[in-house]
């Protein structure tokens, strides 16, 4: 059986890179994207490494789509949009991944419009991180405070 090279995902969640974490339990975790549509974009991963979504078991794929309610409502209140977007594309990392994000028109959903990462503001993604968590009631590890 051949080994996966780890994703760019797993290697985040596995702390190899760092990540601003939003919310993280046994099945997934969900952190900044390092190339946001806008401040307060989130990308909800599955722990395993799994190319594509459909590739999914199904219980995974309901604790994604639950938790994408949750987190979409966190985002949604924290920047006061009317919607949070869901996406998922899939084609630039091999590892499923859903993109959560503040929006308020459909002129949005477009990726080709991204902030490149070195034109994202430091401070305010570390604001974005601590304004969705505050939502959620997580820490900066995203775990849940007791």
């Amino acid at each position: 059986m051949t080994e996966i090279e780890p994703s760019v995902f797993t290697r985040i969640i596995n702390g190899e890179l760092p990540g601003r974490f939003v919310y993280r339990d046994d099945v997934c975790a969900a952190f900044l994207t390092i190339e946001p549509l806008r401040y307060g974009h989130v990308l909800l991963v599955p722990i395993e490494q799994v190319d594509k979504w459909t590739d999914l078991d199904s219980e995974t794929w309901l604790h994604l789509s639950s938790l994408s309610q949750e987190i979409g409502e966190a985002i949604k209140t924290a920047y006061d949009t009317p919607r949070t977007g869901f996406i998922i594309a899939g084609f630039d990392v091999p590892h499923a991944h859903i993109h959560l994000f503040p929006t308020e028109k459909m002129s949005e959903y477009d990726f080709a419009k991204a902030m490149a990462m070195d034109a994202t503001d430091p401070k305010a993604m570390d604001e974005a991180a601590v304004r969705i968590r505050q939502h959620l009631n997580t820490d900066e590890n995203g775990y849940r405070n007791n």
